[in-house]
């Protein structure tokens, strides 16, 4: 496949129009930032659809975009279910955290923790956070970067830099505001462009394959399996996770994390940050439902298209130079008659006792499929070439992209995929940049003026850009990127959000409890995560409960002293 040859003039031209007018809008009508409140929370102007699209930006990464199509054509539309607790968790920040944090006019979340608790609590859930968003800021780069170095040929390094300055340029200029504003245009984009793919992938089906077939082949292939209510531990993905796990997860998301607590805090009243997030709770699911549903028509489309043993295109082409490209092109042979006979079956009109062979088929095509990777595993290990990712989920998306959609479509799809990382980077750096600020620097170095700390804010914002970008620069595939986000959330997030509960709801916890808990859980949910105890939804709940339960036990035994200083 010649990749850079997929690239036309007008691909270029779409692409490269799209991400300049982003940059140079959100930098031109949010220039000029007096204060702090200006810079941080926007001017507290925000409309709530803003809020709205804006949150859903920030959640929606180039991640989003290009590993969530790459799950489904592999593991179906189970991956839905990770969101059905989003809803839930709106409801309760709606109604117990936004208020909260509008009546004390804070500027982060974790300002309220100092007035609860004390500095310290404070300061170690503002770190905690910073440590696990400054990771997952590297990977929002890292994503979209890896699939234009495949896409361009160009230097994975390089597009990390050039990825991670485009969005430094505005986020520095204009903090909050730039990020609301630019966040608009690139959901409107986002949304654009994926309708455009579904129709497009619609459109090249056989012509007697109607949507209705479609679902039925992928139903016959286990691909549309949305709901399982077992109580599997060892099954990511079930109704019970995404609701228990999954409302968890997102309650200390959207409730703790500063990346989406900012852009609510921008809001002109409690009303329009309120109605913004419930915008979020109603579109969300849908959304992520119809992204996966892409990913199953991908997978519907290659049933009657040759498709790649592998997908990763540097896979396929770096094998052909080693000692197993004869073994390497056997398996391929195996999977293009699997691929033939499941064609046919298909386009005769399958019946219902030909389920069992299409399933039977797949298998044999995972087994080829995981051989392929055991040879890509095995040429790594032996350093016959540079490394080699065999995991393929995330280029799946982007490999049909390039395959089969007409020139201009083309850049499109890669303008969505950028402005996806350049709208959740540029969240991440601003709430960095800003929980830095407000509570490490403006807590420890007084001085009375407004205009130092909008200066300070801008410097960290390019401090935490530059550590972002290091991160991509460095940063590895898991085994699915979308997955490695949520994980590294969820290490931490449970343990936050068991401290802002304690902060609402269990009053007569005093600050050194929760601190010293709180360090004790965070120790306790790594070596869990370390030793694979649990599926790690499961962290988000456990590190709340943990956090909660430790430090009311801790206060029964050290009432006496922070009664008196309080």
């Amino acid at each position: 496949m010649e990749i850079e040859s997929k690239l036309h003039a007008v691909d270029w031209i779409i692409l490269s129009v799209t991400l300049i007018f982003i940059v140079a809008y959100g930098t031109y009508v949010t220039r000029k930032n007096a204060n702090v409140t200006d810079y941080i929370k926007g001017g507290n102007d925000t409309k709530w659809w803003t809020i709205g699209l804006s949150v859903m930006a920030t959640q929606a990464s180039a991640i989003t975009f290009l590993s969530t199509p790459g799950q489904a054509f592999h593991s179906g539309m189970g991956f839905v279910q990770f969101y059905f607790g989003l809803p839930i968790a709106m409801v309760i920040i709606c109604v117990v955290f936004i208020p909260i944090y509008h009546k004390l006019k804070v500027y982060t979340a974790y300002e309220f923790l100092e007035g609860r608790f004390d500095l310290k609590t404070r300061s170690l859930a503002a770190i905690l956070f910073l440590i696990q968003r400054g990771l997952a800021a590297g990977i929002t780069i890292f994503a979209p970067a890896i699939i234009l170095s495949a896409v361009l040929g160009w230097d994975l390094m390089t597009l990390n830099i050039i990825i991670g300055f485009l969005v430094i340029i505005y986020t520095v200029s204009g903090g909050t505001k730039a990020v609301n504003v630019t966040q608009k245009q690139q959901m409107i984009i986002i949304f654009i462009g994926m309708l455009i793919a579904f129709f497009m992938i619609m459109s090249k089906l056989p012509e007697n394959i109607t949507f209705k077939n479609a679902l039925e082949i992928a139903g016959a292939s286990n691909k549309m399996q949305v709901l399982d209510f077992s109580f599997d531990l060892s099954n990511r993905y079930t109704v019970w996770t995404g609701i228990l796990g999954g409302t968890f997860l997102m309650l200390s998301y959207f409730g703790t994390d500063q990346s989406q607590v900012q852009r609510y805090l921008s809001g002109k009243s409690v009303r329009e940050s309120q109605l913004g997030l419930i915008f979020n709770g109603l579109l969300k699911v849908p959304m992520q439902f119809f992204i996966l549903l892409i990913g199953v028509m991908v997978f519907v489309f290659y049933q009657f298209n040759p498709s790649p043993l592998n997908f990763n295109p540097t896979a396929n082409q770096e094998i052909s130079k080693t000692k197993y490209a004869e073994e390497y092109k056997e398996l391929e042979q195996e999977h293009t008659i699997i691929e033939n006979r499941k064609k046919t079956l298909f386009l005769d009109g399958f019946q219902v006792d030909e389920k069992q062979e299409i399933q039977d088929l797949n298998a044999k095509d995972l087994v080829l499929k995981d051989k392929s990777k055991a040879i890509i595993d095995k040429i790594d290990e032996e350093n016959l070439l540079e490394k080699i990712e065999s995991n393929d989920k995330d280029y799946v998306f982007i490999h049909f992209i390039l395959n089969n959609l007409p020139r201009g479509l083309i850049g499109l799809l890669l303008a969505v995929i950028l402005s996806a990382a350049m709208s959740s980077t540029a969240s991440e750096l601003n709430a960095l940049a800003s929980t830095t600020a407000i509570d490490l620097y403006k807590r420890n170095v007084k001085v009375n003026n407004e205009e130092h700390y909008v200066k300070a804010s801008k410097w960290f914002t390019l401090l935490w850009g530059l550590l972002a970008i290091s991160v991509a620069c460095i940063a590895n595939l898991f085994d699915n990127l979308i997955q490695l986000v949520n994980i590294i959330g969820s290490i931490f997030y449970g343990n936050v959000l068991g401290i802002f509960l304690l902060a609402f709801f269990i009053k007569y916890v005093k600050g050194n409890a929760v601190f010293i808990a709180a360090l004790i859980t965070q120790i306790i949910i790594i070596g869990v995560f370390l030793l694979d105890l649990l599926p790690y939804l499961w962290l988000n709940l456990l590190g709340c409960i943990l956090v909660m339960g430790i430090a009311i036990i801790l206060q029964t035994f050290i009432p006496t002293k922070e009664k008196l200083e309080s």
